[in-house]
């Protein structure tokens, strides 16, 4: 028997991952595979193969991706295990698939996998929640979990850096790729641990003040009431900031909708799109106008917008959003 984890490779993903992991120790020692990718890099269970009595455990990507992915295991006798709070579509009915889904905009995957779990790792369950920007939400779990202020503040920092670092094209572009982030992870079963211990959290933190200092300095190309748009450079640094600049200009532009233009290596661009909880038009929704749209109601994106589509994009966000 093998056991395949597929996941996101961003905090909320990787913290899921990491409760999971540390509830079964002794499951599939030698036969444990990790599947992972950038943050858009979604499309995982294409790549999973399996054989009557294998598992596979699925965190924190659509099943709606990944249905092609998904009936395939479930046909070759593949047990699955999901869990996930982005659009699901249709989900199949099958003996072999449990099925943990909630696309409530104030959980995460890594809160699903914390009820799963009743708790038992409920630190890192608090730092799934910073890293996808669920602050109100991760400071509540942390004062009901008994975590001191200054504690509080440390998983902020830790989550914030995690998710940061998934943010790139590739994984040439990322500080650490997360299957190797994953590994260095799992030995701490406190997060304030791993927060005060690992070199790698100092050098991805480092980066991650590096990066932002950098998006500071940028002008919006469009900018009416209600909707903000930027176009990033063609740099690495650009393509590892988008995500995370796009939660930061959200908050300091609270009732906005922000959008984020990032150029990709291969021709065209890749967008992030944040729109206030109150948007009678979700983020999720705009997205899925064009092919590769897609994501949750506060928080969408395009994996592939052509260059041809930067200026009709540009005016529809501006029509959806802009305020009055």
């Amino acid at each position: 028997m093998s056991l395949t984890y597929a996941f996101n490779g961003d905090a909320d993903g990787l913290c899921a991952l990491q409760q999971l992991r540390l509830a079964s120790p002794g499951v599939g020692q030698g036969a444990v595979a990790l599947v992972s990718g950038v943050k858009r890099d979604i499309a995982l269970l294409e790549r999973v193969t399996g054989v009557p009595g294998d598992e596979c455990t699925v965190l924190d990507v659509s099943l709606d991706v990944n249905r092609k992915g998904l009936v395939a295991l479930l046909a070759a006798g593949v047990s699955v295990r999901y869990f996930d709070h982005h659009f699901a579509g249709e989900v199949p009915q099958h003996g072999k698939l449990e099925v943990h889904i909630d696309p409530s905009p104030s959980v995460c995957t890594s809160v699903l996998v914390d009820r799963y779990l009743e708790g038992r790792f409920q630190k890192w369950a608090v730092v799934g929640l910073f890293g996808d920007s669920l602050t109100e939400e991760g400071r509540a779990l942390a004062q009901a979990t008994g975590l001191a202020p200054a504690a509080t503040e440390r998983l902020l920092d830790l989550g914030v850096a995690i998710n940061y670092n998934d943010y790139g094209e590739t994984i040439a572009d990322l500080h650490v790729p997360p299957v190797e982030l994953a590994e260095e992870m799992l030995p701490f079963a406190d997060p304030l641990d791993f927060a005060a211990k690992s070199p790698t959290f100092r050098r991805l933190a480092e980066g991650y003040r590096e990066d932002m200092e950098l998006a500071r300095r940028l002008e919006p190309m469009r900018k009416v009431a209600g909707a903000i748009a930027f176009l990033l450079p063609d740099a690495a640094w650009a393509r590892r900031a988008s995500g995370t600049l796009a939660n930061d200009l959200a908050k300091a532009n609270a009732g906005s909708a922000v959008a984020i233009v990032s150029h990709k290596t291969n021709g065209g661009y890749l967008v992030s799109l944040r729109v206030p909880k109150e948007s009678p038009t979700s983020a999720e929704a705009f997205c899925r106008q064009f092919p590769t749209g897609g994501g949750r109601r506060t928080a969408a994106g395009i994996n592939d917008l052509p260059s041809t589509e930067l200026d009709r994009f540009a005016a529809l966000f501006e029509e959806q959003f802009r305020a009055g």
